[in-house]
Protein backbone atom coordinates (compact mmCIF):
# COMPACT_ATOMS: atom_id res chain seq x y z
CA UNK A 1 0.00 0.00 0.00
CA UNK A 2 1.18 3.13 -0.98
CA UNK A 3 1.25 5.74 2.45
CA UNK A 4 4.38 8.03 2.05
CA UNK A 5 3.59 11.42 0.54
CA UNK A 6 6.50 11.94 -1.66
CA UNK A 7 5.89 16.10 -0.84
CA UNK A 8 6.84 15.20 2.61
CA UNK A 9 9.82 13.63 1.38
CA UNK A 10 10.73 16.62 -0.90
CA UNK A 11 10.01 19.28 1.78
CA UNK A 12 12.24 17.54 4.17
CA UNK A 13 15.23 17.18 1.83
CA UNK A 14 15.04 20.36 0.75
CA UNK A 15 15.08 21.39 4.57
CA UNK A 16 17.88 19.37 4.55
CA UNK A 17 19.72 20.83 1.66
CA UNK A 18 19.47 24.17 3.30
CA UNK A 19 20.98 23.39 6.48
CA UNK A 20 23.76 21.43 5.04
CA UNK A 21 24.63 24.50 2.18
CA UNK A 22 24.86 27.31 5.49
CA UNK A 23 26.40 24.53 7.71
CA UNK A 24 29.60 24.23 5.42
CA UNK A 25 29.32 27.93 4.38
CA UNK A 26 29.74 28.83 7.91
CA UNK A 27 32.29 26.32 8.26
CA UNK A 28 34.63 26.97 5.51
CA UNK A 29 34.04 30.86 5.14
CA UNK A 30 33.65 32.31 8.44
CA UNK A 31 35.18 29.98 10.89
CA UNK A 32 37.72 29.19 8.27
CA UNK A 33 37.90 25.48 8.48
CA UNK A 34 40.18 23.23 5.98
CA UNK A 35 37.81 21.04 4.01
CA UNK A 36 37.04 20.30 1.14
CA UNK A 37 34.17 22.52 0.08
CA UNK A 38 34.31 21.34 -3.57
CA UNK A 39 33.73 18.10 -3.28
CA UNK A 40 31.04 18.94 -0.23
CA UNK A 41 29.26 21.14 -2.58
CA UNK A 42 29.45 18.18 -5.11
CA UNK A 43 27.63 15.96 -3.02
CA UNK A 44 25.05 18.68 -1.61
CA UNK A 45 24.36 19.00 -5.61
CA UNK A 46 23.59 15.33 -6.21
CA UNK A 47 20.45 15.70 -3.38
CA UNK A 48 19.22 19.06 -5.20
CA UNK A 49 19.11 17.18 -8.31
CA UNK A 50 17.66 14.04 -7.00
CA UNK A 51 14.81 16.42 -5.10
CA UNK A 52 14.31 18.21 -8.53
CA UNK A 53 13.60 14.61 -9.98
CA UNK A 54 11.23 13.77 -7.21
CA UNK A 55 9.49 16.90 -7.75
CA UNK A 56 8.96 15.81 -11.12
CA UNK A 57 7.68 12.28 -10.12
CA UNK A 58 4.99 13.69 -7.23
CA UNK A 59 3.44 15.61 -10.60
CA UNK A 60 2.16 11.40 -11.20
CA UNK A 61 2.25 10.05 -8.18
CA UNK A 62 1.60 11.82 -5.13
CA UNK A 63 2.57 8.67 -2.95
CA UNK A 64 5.38 6.47 -2.55
CA UNK A 65 5.64 2.03 -1.84
CA UNK A 66 7.24 1.19 0.53
CA UNK A 67 10.22 0.03 -1.63
CA UNK A 68 10.46 3.25 -3.08
CA UNK A 69 10.41 5.41 0.23
CA UNK A 70 12.75 2.96 1.29
CA UNK A 71 14.97 3.82 -1.95
CA UNK A 72 14.59 7.58 -1.08
CA UNK A 73 15.44 7.11 2.65
CA UNK A 74 18.99 5.20 1.76
CA UNK A 75 19.83 7.68 -0.99
CA UNK A 76 19.39 10.39 1.75
CA UNK A 77 21.90 8.04 4.36
CA UNK A 78 24.57 7.82 1.82
CA UNK A 79 24.26 11.16 0.67
CA UNK A 80 25.04 11.90 4.62
CA UNK A 81 27.42 9.48 5.25
CA UNK A 82 29.38 11.41 2.00
CA UNK A 83 28.94 14.43 3.53
CA UNK A 84 30.60 12.61 7.11
CA UNK A 85 33.48 11.31 5.07
CA UNK A 86 34.46 14.09 3.75
CA UNK A 87 34.09 16.46 7.09
CA UNK A 88 35.67 14.66 9.98
CA UNK A 89 33.63 10.83 10.13
CA UNK A 90 31.99 9.90 12.97
CA UNK A 91 33.48 12.69 15.21
CA UNK A 92 31.88 15.19 13.14
CA UNK A 93 28.98 16.57 15.10
CA UNK A 94 26.12 15.72 12.88
CA UNK A 95 26.71 12.14 13.02
CA UNK A 96 23.45 12.33 14.86
CA UNK A 97 21.59 12.71 12.13
CA UNK A 98 21.71 9.43 10.58
CA UNK A 99 18.87 8.72 12.90
CA UNK A 100 16.37 11.30 10.96
CA UNK A 101 15.93 8.77 8.03
CA UNK A 102 15.81 5.62 10.21
CA UNK A 103 12.98 7.12 12.26
CA UNK A 104 10.89 8.12 8.87
CA UNK A 105 11.08 4.69 8.48
CA UNK A 106 10.18 3.13 11.44
CA UNK A 107 7.26 5.35 11.70
CA UNK A 108 5.54 4.32 8.02
CA UNK A 109 7.39 1.39 6.80
CA UNK A 110 7.36 -1.99 6.99
CA UNK A 111 9.54 -4.34 9.54
CA UNK A 112 11.89 -5.61 7.03
CA UNK A 113 12.88 -2.11 5.31
CA UNK A 114 13.44 -0.42 8.88
CA UNK A 115 15.78 -3.14 10.04
CA UNK A 116 17.57 -3.42 6.43
CA UNK A 117 17.75 0.60 6.77
CA UNK A 118 19.43 0.27 10.52
CA UNK A 119 21.87 -2.45 9.55
CA UNK A 120 22.72 -0.13 6.77
CA UNK A 121 23.43 3.04 8.75
CA UNK A 122 25.78 0.55 11.65
CA UNK A 123 27.85 -0.63 8.45
CA UNK A 124 28.22 3.56 7.46
CA UNK A 125 29.25 4.54 11.42
CA UNK A 126 31.67 1.39 11.64
CA UNK A 127 33.06 2.62 8.24
CA UNK A 128 33.48 6.08 9.34
CA UNK A 129 35.22 5.19 12.58
CA UNK A 130 37.86 4.07 10.54
CA UNK A 131 37.85 5.86 6.81
CA UNK A 132 37.51 9.40 6.58
CA UNK A 133 39.28 12.97 6.12
CA UNK A 134 40.16 14.25 9.29
CA UNK A 135 39.06 18.08 10.18
CA UNK A 136 42.08 20.39 10.96
CA UNK A 137 40.24 21.80 14.35
CA UNK A 138 43.20 24.03 14.95
CA UNK A 139 44.28 22.48 18.23
CA UNK A 140 44.74 19.71 19.91
CA UNK A 141 42.33 17.47 19.28
CA UNK A 142 42.89 13.76 21.32
CA UNK A 143 40.23 10.58 21.40
CA UNK A 144 41.46 8.12 23.92
CA UNK A 145 40.42 4.54 22.32
CA UNK A 146 38.00 3.93 24.85
CA UNK A 147 35.78 6.96 24.44
CA UNK A 148 35.99 6.04 20.64
CA UNK A 149 34.75 3.17 21.23
CA UNK A 150 32.10 4.47 23.27
CA UNK A 151 31.10 6.86 20.81
CA UNK A 152 30.56 3.56 18.73
CA UNK A 153 28.65 1.84 20.59
CA UNK A 154 26.30 4.97 21.50
CA UNK A 155 25.26 5.20 18.29
CA UNK A 156 24.58 1.70 17.29
CA UNK A 157 22.25 1.08 20.37
CA UNK A 158 20.73 4.50 19.63
CA UNK A 159 19.83 3.33 16.07
CA UNK A 160 18.65 0.17 17.20
CA UNK A 161 16.58 1.66 20.13
CA UNK A 162 15.32 4.32 18.42
CA UNK A 163 14.36 2.00 15.54
CA UNK A 164 12.16 -0.46 17.63
CA UNK A 165 10.82 2.55 19.87
CA UNK A 166 9.44 4.50 16.86
CA UNK A 167 8.12 1.40 15.13
CA UNK A 168 6.17 -0.28 17.66
CA UNK A 169 4.49 2.96 18.52
CA UNK A 170 3.74 3.92 14.73
CA UNK A 171 2.88 0.53 14.47
CA UNK A 172 0.35 0.93 17.46
CA UNK A 173 -0.80 3.78 16.30
CA UNK A 174 -1.36 2.81 12.45
CA UNK A 175 -3.35 0.12 13.85
CA UNK A 176 -5.65 2.33 15.77
CA UNK A 177 -6.40 4.46 13.23
CA UNK A 178 -7.30 1.46 10.44
CA UNK A 179 -9.73 0.41 13.59
CA UNK A 180 -11.75 4.17 13.96
CA UNK A 181 -11.35 3.93 10.46
CA UNK A 182 -12.74 0.58 10.54
CA UNK A 183 -15.69 1.56 13.01
CA UNK A 184 -17.08 4.72 10.74
CA UNK A 185 -17.73 2.12 8.05
CA UNK A 186 -19.10 -0.24 9.95
CA UNK A 187 -21.25 2.76 12.21
CA UNK A 188 -22.06 4.34 8.27
CA UNK A 189 -23.37 0.49 7.24
CA UNK A 190 -25.75 0.20 10.50
CA UNK A 191 -26.96 3.81 10.00
CA UNK A 192 -27.73 2.79 6.65
CA UNK A 193 -29.67 -0.53 7.77
CA UNK A 194 -31.73 1.84 10.10
CA UNK A 195 -32.48 4.01 7.44
CA UNK A 196 -33.70 1.28 5.25
CA UNK A 197 -35.62 -0.28 7.77
CA UNK A 198 -36.74 3.13 8.59
CA UNK A 199 -37.88 3.68 5.14
CA UNK A 200 -39.97 0.32 5.00
CA UNK A 201 -41.72 1.29 8.35
CA UNK A 202 -42.91 4.84 6.68
CA UNK A 203 -43.82 2.94 2.96
CA UNK A 204 -45.86 0.36 5.19
CA UNK A 205 -47.56 3.08 7.19
CA UNK A 206 -48.13 5.60 4.08
CA UNK A 207 -49.41 3.22 1.16
CA UNK A 208 -51.69 1.28 3.70
CA UNK A 209 -54.27 3.33 3.17
CA UNK A 210 -54.72 4.12 -0.31
CA UNK A 211 -54.29 0.26 -0.92
CA UNK A 212 -57.13 -0.14 1.21
CA UNK A 213 -59.47 2.62 -0.67
CA UNK A 214 -58.11 0.33 -3.70
CA UNK A 215 -59.51 -3.16 -2.58
CA UNK A 216 -63.07 -0.78 -1.99
CA UNK A 217 -63.30 0.19 -5.30
CA UNK A 218 -62.33 -2.99 -6.52
CA UNK A 219 -64.94 -5.29 -4.45
CA UNK A 220 -67.88 -2.53 -5.56
CA UNK A 221 -66.96 -2.88 -9.38
CA UNK A 222 -66.67 -6.96 -8.33
CA UNK A 223 -70.66 -6.12 -7.61
CA UNK A 224 -71.72 -4.07 -10.80
CA UNK A 225 -73.97 -5.82 -12.89
CA UNK A 226 -72.28 -4.05 -15.70
CA UNK A 227 -68.66 -5.78 -15.14
CA UNK A 228 -70.40 -8.97 -14.02
CA UNK A 229 -72.24 -9.49 -17.46
CA UNK A 230 -68.55 -8.30 -19.27
CA UNK A 231 -66.49 -11.27 -18.55
CA UNK A 232 -63.34 -9.61 -20.21
CA UNK A 233 -63.65 -6.74 -17.97
CA UNK A 234 -64.06 -8.85 -15.12
CA UNK A 235 -61.32 -10.93 -15.92
CA UNK A 236 -59.12 -7.54 -15.80
CA UNK A 237 -60.79 -6.29 -12.32
CA UNK A 238 -59.61 -9.45 -10.97
CA UNK A 239 -56.47 -9.41 -12.02
CA UNK A 240 -56.25 -5.96 -10.37
CA UNK A 241 -57.46 -7.18 -7.45
CA UNK A 242 -54.86 -10.19 -7.21
CA UNK A 243 -51.67 -7.72 -7.62
CA UNK A 244 -53.09 -5.17 -5.19
CA UNK A 245 -53.05 -8.34 -2.41
CA UNK A 246 -49.66 -8.98 -3.95
CA UNK A 247 -48.45 -5.47 -2.85
CA UNK A 248 -50.74 -5.73 0.06
CA UNK A 249 -48.33 -9.42 1.28
CA UNK A 250 -45.03 -7.55 0.13
CA UNK A 251 -46.44 -4.54 2.41
CA UNK A 252 -46.97 -7.06 5.23
CA UNK A 253 -43.69 -8.92 4.66
CA UNK A 254 -41.97 -5.37 5.45
CA UNK A 255 -43.59 -4.43 8.37
CA UNK A 256 -43.06 -7.64 10.03
CA UNK A 257 -39.80 -7.41 12.39
CA UNK A 258 -38.47 -9.76 15.51
CA UNK A 259 -39.05 -6.82 17.57
CA UNK A 260 -42.43 -6.06 16.93
CA UNK A 261 -42.08 -2.37 18.06
CA UNK A 262 -44.22 0.34 17.34
CA UNK A 263 -43.63 3.51 14.94
CA UNK A 264 -41.53 5.28 17.41
CA UNK A 265 -38.88 2.62 17.51
CA UNK A 266 -36.33 5.09 15.39
CA UNK A 267 -37.05 7.73 18.77
CA UNK A 268 -36.91 6.06 21.85
CA UNK A 269 -36.71 2.45 23.12
CA UNK A 270 -37.35 0.23 26.03
CA UNK A 271 -33.58 -1.02 27.30
CA UNK A 272 -35.50 -4.13 27.55
CA UNK A 273 -36.69 -4.34 24.28
CA UNK A 274 -32.98 -3.19 22.76
CA UNK A 275 -31.66 -6.30 24.38
CA UNK A 276 -34.03 -8.95 23.52
CA UNK A 277 -33.89 -7.19 19.81
CA UNK A 278 -29.98 -7.82 19.65
CA UNK A 279 -30.49 -10.93 20.99
CA UNK A 280 -33.61 -12.26 18.73
CA UNK A 281 -31.10 -11.07 15.35
CA UNK A 282 -28.56 -13.35 16.71
CA UNK A 283 -29.61 -16.24 18.48
CA UNK A 284 -29.05 -19.67 17.25
CA UNK A 285 -31.34 -21.51 19.82
CA UNK A 286 -29.54 -20.25 23.10
CA UNK A 287 -31.67 -19.39 26.09
CA UNK A 288 -32.11 -15.54 27.66
CA UNK A 289 -32.21 -14.90 30.71
CA UNK A 290 -33.03 -11.26 31.98
CA UNK A 291 -32.66 -10.57 36.11
CA UNK A 292 -33.87 -7.57 36.84
CA UNK A 293 -32.74 -5.79 40.56
CA UNK A 294 -33.90 -2.22 41.47
CA UNK A 295 -34.82 -1.72 37.88
CA UNK A 296 -37.74 -0.07 36.44
CA UNK A 297 -38.53 -2.30 33.38
CA UNK A 298 -40.50 0.49 31.41
CA UNK A 299 -36.71 2.44 31.31
CA UNK A 300 -36.08 3.88 28.04
CA UNK A 301 -33.57 5.96 26.03
CA UNK A 302 -33.24 7.21 22.71
CA UNK A 303 -32.08 5.28 20.01
CA UNK A 304 -28.96 5.20 18.58
CA UNK A 305 -27.26 3.62 16.02
CA UNK A 306 -24.06 3.40 18.18
CA UNK A 307 -25.55 1.80 21.21
CA UNK A 308 -27.77 -0.70 19.33
CA UNK A 309 -24.41 -1.73 17.29
CA UNK A 310 -21.97 -1.83 20.66
CA UNK A 311 -24.48 -3.48 22.63
CA UNK A 312 -25.53 -6.38 19.83
CA UNK A 313 -21.77 -6.64 18.91
CA UNK A 314 -21.24 -7.56 23.01
CA UNK A 315 -24.72 -10.12 22.97
CA UNK A 316 -23.07 -11.60 19.53
CA UNK A 317 -19.99 -12.89 21.35
CA UNK A 318 -21.80 -13.89 24.28
CA UNK A 319 -24.07 -15.68 22.44
CA UNK A 320 -20.90 -17.02 20.55
CA UNK A 321 -19.23 -18.51 23.40
CA UNK A 322 -22.01 -19.39 25.42
CA UNK A 323 -22.97 -22.97 25.57
CA UNK A 324 -26.84 -22.76 26.34
CA UNK A 325 -27.60 -19.46 27.55
CA UNK A 326 -26.87 -15.82 28.28
CA UNK A 327 -27.82 -14.12 31.49
CA UNK A 328 -28.22 -10.33 30.92
CA UNK A 329 -28.40 -8.58 34.80
CA UNK A 330 -30.36 -4.97 34.60
CA UNK A 331 -29.10 -2.70 37.98
CA UNK A 332 -29.83 0.49 38.79
CA UNK A 333 -26.91 2.84 40.13
CA UNK A 334 -26.72 5.95 42.06
CA UNK A 335 -26.31 8.02 38.80
CA UNK A 336 -27.36 5.88 35.95
CA UNK A 337 -27.60 1.98 35.47
CA UNK A 338 -25.55 -0.96 33.98
CA UNK A 339 -26.03 -3.75 31.77
CA UNK A 340 -24.23 -6.57 32.96
CA UNK A 341 -24.04 -9.65 29.85
CA UNK A 342 -22.49 -13.01 31.27
CA UNK A 343 -22.97 -16.32 29.57
CA UNK A 344 -22.10 -20.05 30.33
CA UNK A 345 -18.83 -20.59 28.29
CA UNK A 346 -15.29 -21.12 29.47
CA UNK A 347 -14.58 -17.54 30.01
CA UNK A 348 -11.85 -15.03 29.21
CA UNK A 349 -8.50 -16.50 29.26
CA UNK A 350 -5.92 -14.44 30.77
CA UNK A 351 -3.99 -13.37 27.43
CA UNK A 352 -7.13 -12.19 25.88
CA UNK A 353 -8.38 -10.60 29.35
CA UNK A 354 -4.96 -8.55 29.50
CA UNK A 355 -6.13 -7.12 25.48
CA UNK A 356 -9.58 -6.73 25.54
CA UNK A 357 -10.44 -3.09 23.79
CA UNK A 358 -7.01 -3.21 21.84
CA UNK A 359 -7.94 -3.39 18.16
CA UNK A 360 -7.79 -6.54 16.11
CA UNK A 361 -7.93 -8.87 19.24
CA UNK A 362 -9.87 -11.77 18.33
CA UNK A 363 -10.24 -15.74 20.24
CA UNK A 364 -11.61 -17.04 16.41
CA UNK A 365 -9.02 -17.59 14.06
CA UNK A 366 -11.97 -15.45 11.12
CA UNK A 367 -12.64 -11.92 11.65
CA UNK A 368 -10.69 -8.57 12.43
CA UNK A 369 -11.18 -9.03 16.15
CA UNK A 370 -12.33 -5.01 15.61
CA UNK A 371 -15.86 -6.01 17.36
CA UNK A 372 -15.26 -5.29 21.37
CA UNK A 373 -12.76 -2.54 20.49
CA UNK A 374 -15.36 -0.72 18.01
CA UNK A 375 -18.07 -1.95 20.35
CA UNK A 376 -15.59 -0.20 23.41
CA UNK A 377 -14.90 2.84 21.67
CA UNK A 378 -18.94 3.34 20.63
CA UNK A 379 -19.99 3.27 24.63
CA UNK A 380 -17.24 5.47 25.78
CA UNK A 381 -18.06 7.97 23.11
CA UNK A 382 -21.47 7.64 24.83
CA UNK A 383 -20.02 8.77 27.95
CA UNK A 384 -20.92 5.18 29.31
CA UNK A 385 -17.93 2.92 30.92
CA UNK A 386 -17.06 -1.02 29.90
CA UNK A 387 -15.09 -3.65 31.77
CA UNK A 388 -14.19 -7.25 31.33
CA UNK A 389 -13.99 -10.08 33.45
CA UNK A 390 -14.88 -13.41 34.62
CA UNK A 391 -16.84 -14.34 37.32
CA UNK A 392 -16.62 -16.21 40.29
CA UNK A 393 -18.13 -19.40 38.40
CA UNK A 394 -15.70 -18.73 35.49
CA UNK A 395 -18.03 -16.87 33.05
CA UNK A 396 -17.01 -14.47 30.54
CA UNK A 397 -18.98 -11.12 32.01
CA UNK A 398 -19.13 -8.00 30.38
CA UNK A 399 -20.38 -4.92 32.32
CA UNK A 400 -21.69 -1.76 30.76
CA UNK A 401 -22.57 1.30 33.04
CA UNK A 402 -24.03 4.25 31.63
CA UNK A 403 -25.26 7.80 33.30
CA UNK A 404 -28.80 8.67 33.72
CA UNK A 405 -28.15 11.20 31.14
CA UNK A 406 -28.99 8.44 28.46
CA UNK A 407 -31.85 7.62 30.10
CA UNK A 408 -35.19 9.47 28.33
Amino acid sequence: MDTVLLSNLIKIRWLAISGQLITLFIIYFLFNFSIPIVSCLLVVLSSIVINIFSNQIQKKNHTLSNKKTFMFLLFDISQLAALLFLTGGIFNPFIILVLAPIIISASYLSLFWTVFLAFYSIIIILFLNFIFIPIDWKQDFFIPTFYNFGIIIALIITIIFVSIYAYLFSSSSRKISNALSETKLKLSHQKKTTEVAYLSAAAVHELSTPLNTIFLVLNDLLNEKIFVENSSLMKDIRLLKSQAERCKEILLRLSKNPQNLKDDFFKKIRIIDLIKLNFEKFNDNKKLNIFINNFKKDSKIFFKDEINYALGNIIHNSILYSKSQVNIHLSNLSNGFSIKIEDDGSGFSKDVLDKLGEPYISKRKKGMGLGIFIAKNLIENMRGEITFYNSIENNAVVEIKFDETILV
